[in-house]
C-alpha cells in the first residue's frame, strides 16, 4: 500500500490499509488512520493526526509549519477528522502556541485545489472551500459553509452555520449563519434559502430565520438593540438560537 518511492519516517504511524503514492514525504509524528489514500508527491509533516476514510490528493502540503513571524519551533498540531477530500496544491498549517496550538479541521470538508488553511483555524463539517479560498490564522468555520472560489477571510473572523460567501468576497467581520455575502465590498445579500431547504428547513423555520435576519439588516436598529430583539425570538426557537448565540461569541462584529 505504500509506494516504493514514498518516504515514510520510521516514527510515523499508518494503519495497514492507508496508501501512500509515489514520492510523498511523511514525516515523524503524523499519525494516519484507516481507509485514508495520500497520492503522490504529497507532505505531511509535524505533529498531524489524520482520520479514517480521508483522501489526500497530489502537490498538497499538510501540516507545515505556521506562516507566523512568532512562531518558534514549538510543538503544535494539526488534527483532521473523517472523510475529507483535500485536492490539488491545498495547503494547511499547524497551530501556533499563542492560539490553542492547534489546527482542526473536523468531518466530510471538501477543499478544492489551492485552498489554504492556515494555523489556529478551526473547520467543523461538511465544508466547502472552492478553489483558492484562503483562511488566514485563528479562523472559525462553522458546519456546512460554503465559500465559493479566491474568497478571503481575514484573521479572528468567524463563518456561521450554513453562510455562503460570494466567489472573490473578502470577509473582514463575522458571517451570521445562513446568509449569503457577495460583492466588493461584501455586504448580505439575503439568505441561504435554497441551501436552508436542501436541508430539510421547513416553511415556519425560514420565516423565523427570516424575521431575525431583517431585525439585524433591514430595521434599521442599532446593532446591540437588533442583537437584543434576536435573543427575544429566539425562545424555543434553536434555530433562531443559534444566531443569537453567533452574535454573542462574534470576535470581529458583525458584517451588516
Amino acid at each position: 500500500m505504500i509506494h516504493p518511492t514514498a518516504l515514510v519516517d520510521s516514527d510515523a504511524q499508518l494503519a495497514e490499509d492507508v496508501e501512500v503514492g509515489p514520492y510523498s514525504i511523511i514525516g515523524a509524528g503524523v499519525s494516519i488512520d484507516s481507509g485514508s489514500v495520500i497520492g503522490p508527491h504529497v507532505v505531511i509533516r509535524g505533529k498531524t493526526s489524520i482520520g479514517r476514510d480521508n483522501r489526500i490528493f497530489q502537490f498538497a502540503s499538510v501540516g507545515e509549519d505556521p506562516q507566523d513571524k512568532k512562531y518558534s519551533g514549538e510543538e503544535t498540531r494539526l488534527v483532521i477528522g473523517d472523510g475529507n477530500t483535500i485536492r490539488e496544491f491545498v495547503t494547511i498549517h499547524r497551530g501556533t502556541v499563542q492560539d490553542a496550538g492547534e489546527t482542526r479541521i473536523g468531518n466530510r470538508n471538501l477543499l478544492m485545489a489551492y485552498t489554504h488553511v492556515a494555523h489556529d483555524c478551526v473547520l467543523a463539517d461538511d465544508i466547502v472551500m472552492s478553489n483558492a479560498a484562503s483562511l488566514a490564522g485563528h479562523v472559525y468555520i462553522q458546519d456546512h459553509a460554503i465559500l465559493s472560489g479566491f474568497a478571503l477571510v481575514h484573521q479572528f473572523c468567524s463563518i456561521g452555520q450554513h453562510a455562503f460567501v460570494g466567489m472573490g468576497a473578502h470577509i473582514t467581520r463575522d458571517v451570521l449563519p445562513y446568509t449569503l455575502v457577495a460583492g466588493t465590498p461584501p455586504e448580505p445579500k439575503g439568505l441561504n434559502s435554497e441551501g436552508l431547504r436542501r436541508r430539510g428547513y421547513d416553511q415556519q423555520q425560514l420565516r423565523d430565520i427570516k424575521q431575525a435576519y431583517k431585525l439585524l439588516f433591514t430595521s434599521g436598529l442599532k446593532l446591540a438593540d437588533a442583537t437584543q430583539q434576536v435573543e427575544a425570538l429566539a425562545e424555543g426557537k434553536p434555530h433562531v438560537a443559534l444566531m443569537a448565540d453567533f452574535l454573542k461569541a462574534s470576535r470581529r462584529s458583525l458584517l451588516r
